[in-house]
């Protein structure tokens, strides 16, 4: 059997899969997380290389013929992309990580083919939890950008959810019951994690 290398962690906005991917992280010592390429503005501190790859929309075409970026998905009510970028993701592979991939149903299918990955969606209990976790984040967050950011929650939990291998549902207060459950998954899996 080949060595489980990769893995995808996916779910709508405020499932929590960041929080989640950082805690294996940090128990985990081979797990890393792939940086994500994007064409959306930095929020707040976030980093170029750090947090994403931000590119310009004609940068990240351009990554995308030449194979830079492995794997994408439009967000058109958002026009932007989000994708894999692959030096990122060769290069933790080489060092023998397991990587973490943030990705959608697109990226499912992409990882999977290609590295043979177990994918686990993660949602919290109710779209209200989401709300409430997106107001606590960005406590100036729009109206307007709130209602897209929950309507695209409730579609990807609607279109999405079945496309992955396992759900694990992130409740509120509960994060550790959540990680146990996704570790439980991997190990059941075949990837060697240590401890």
């Amino acid at each position: 059997m080949t060595e489980k290398n990769v893995f995808a962690l996916g779910g709508p906005t405020g499932s929590g899969e960041s929080t989640i991917t950082q805690a294996l992280i940090e128990r985990f010592p081979v797990c890393a997380r792939l940086v994500t390429a994007t064409t959306r503005a930095p929020r707040g501190l976030e980093k170029h290389g750090v947090d994403y790859y931000f590119f310009s929309k004609e940068e990240f075409e351009r990554h995308i013929t030449t194979g830079v970026i492995a794997e994408y998905t439009y967000i058109k009510n958002r026009d932007c992309y989000y994708g894999s970028y692959k030096p990122d993701l060769d290069k933790k592979i080489a060092e023998g990580k397991i990587v973490i991939v943030n990705v959608d149903a697109v990226g499912v299918a992409y990882y999977r083919e290609h590295y043979a990955a177990t994918a686990i969606f993660l949602k919290p209990e109710s779209i209200e939890e989401i709300e409430r976790r997106l107001r606590s984040r960005d406590v100036g967050i729009a109206e307007t950008e709130l209602t897209k950011r929950l309507l695209n929650a409730k579609e990807e939990i609607q279109n999405e959810e079945h496309v992955y291998d396992e759900s694990v549902i992130n409740k509120r207060d509960h994060l550790q019951e959540a990680v146990e459950e996704v570790v439980l998954i991997l190990r059941d899996s075949g990837y060697t994690l240590g401890e």
